[in-house]
């Protein structure tokens, strides 16, 4: 069954909502579709999707109401012959899901993806103009149903990584990059140094962790808002030769494939892509039991879950796991047949697929 799909974002920002969709484009093209991406011109997701060789059409989606790009989506949805219009965001759904509602009985289907563990403002983004919606994990799934958008028109479609990409065979560079011995403990966090991902909690757990192993060494590979503060209190605690602020890595990869474990403490998050990047690299990981992370880790067999905000549970779990090192390698090796089997990007891009097929056959709540 051909599909023409058009995915639409009106964010210009890069993360793992960005991320995700960039995703699906190139699984979907994998399996020979051809999926076209309308953004603004100056979205960074436009000008990866062009480097990555997909079409991409400038709309400017300035407002809700912004009745130019309403009509450049509604002539592009026609002259193409769109099947699905796959939605990311709330200024794009209102848009797209206008423009297809004037094209009468052979309009395209709506799919809107809600990628957020935040409220929604409005139930018009979620039940009068798409005709279904997918979300990134089955407790924002929860959560909508809460907020009165109907179960049977929700499908959870959990986000997946390209695992070619994570490869456990090389050992990582970061200890000699620090001039680290080997066997030093290396602990370490990836995320935008922003309040709610934790670290400073994280920070605030680190001098009981060095009381028990004085070597173990922290890396914080990210940059962000909080950066300032964060150095500030490494200094006021003395913890400078034992805590590194790496800024933003591009070898990601080459992050993970150096630590011994992966610690996030994330105050809110929808599903968490990086513990599955963690676990896609063998590393045990340490989060928060909030919103959708449970989902991806899993207590005592990829990870531990520590309550939000608690710096005591963190070293604890952080001390237990370089007291253990068979519980460690235990983990290790269950992470990542765990990413293979529920977050691979093969996953995800047939469980979308499964949505649009469902929907043009007349078998999904619309």
């Amino acid at each position: 069954m051909t599909i023409n799909i058009l995915h639409t974002e009106s964010s210009l920002g890069w993360g793992g909502q960005e991320n995700r969709t960039l995703n699906e484009l190139t699984g979907l093209r994998a399996l020979g579709y051809q999926p076209l991406l309308a953004c603004p011109p100056n979205a960074r997701l436009g000008a990866r999707a062009r480097e990555a060789g997909f079409e991409v059409i400038d709309i400017a989606m300035r407002g809700a109401l912004d009745l130019p790009a309403l009509w450049k989506l509604r002539r592009l949805m026609a002259s193409r012959c769109i099947d699905i219009v796959n939605t990311h965001s709330g200024r794009d759904t209102q848009l797209a899901g206008m423009a297809a509602h004037t094209l009468g009985k052979q309009r395209p289907r709506i799919v809107r993806t809600r990628h957020l563990a935040l409220p929604i403002s409005s139930l018009v983004s979620y039940v009068t103009l798409p005709d279904h919606v997918v979300t990134v994990s089955h407790f924002v799934a929860s959560y909508l149903v809460s907020a009165r958008v109907p179960a049977e028109r929700i499908t959870a479609v959990p986000t997946g990584i390209d695992l070619s990409r994570y490869q456990t065979t090389t050992p990582g560079s970061l200890r000699a990059e620090l001039g680290l011995n080997n066997d030093t403990p290396l602990i370490g966090t990836v995320a935008i140094l922003r309040r709610k991902k934790g670290h400073a909690e994280l920070v605030e757990a680190i001098p009981a962790v060095l009381e028990k192993f004085p070597d173990a060494h922290f890396v914080f590979a990210g940059d962000g808002p909080q950066t300032d503060n964060l150095n500030q209190r490494i200094h006021e605690l003395g913890l400078t030769h034992n805590v590194h602020l790496l800024g933003l890595r591009r070898d990601v990869v080459n992050v993970l494939a150096s630590l011994d474990l992966f610690i996030l403490p994330t105050h809110q998050e929808a599903l968490g892509t990086a513990f599955i990047e963690a676990a896609a690299m063998g590393v045990p990981a340490i989060a928060s039991h909030v919103d959708g992370v449970p989902e991806v880790v899993c207590d005592g067999k990829t990870g531990l879950l520590v309550p939000v905000g608690d710096s005591a549970a963190i070293a604890a779990s952080i001390i237990r796991l370089l007291s253990d090192t068979s519980l460690r390698k235990t983990m290790s090796a269950a992470a990542r047949p765990w990413v293979e089997a529920h977050y691979s990007r093969e996953v995800m891009v047939n469980g979308m697929l499964a949505v649009y097929q469902k929907l043009l056959a007349g078998k999904m709540s619309s």
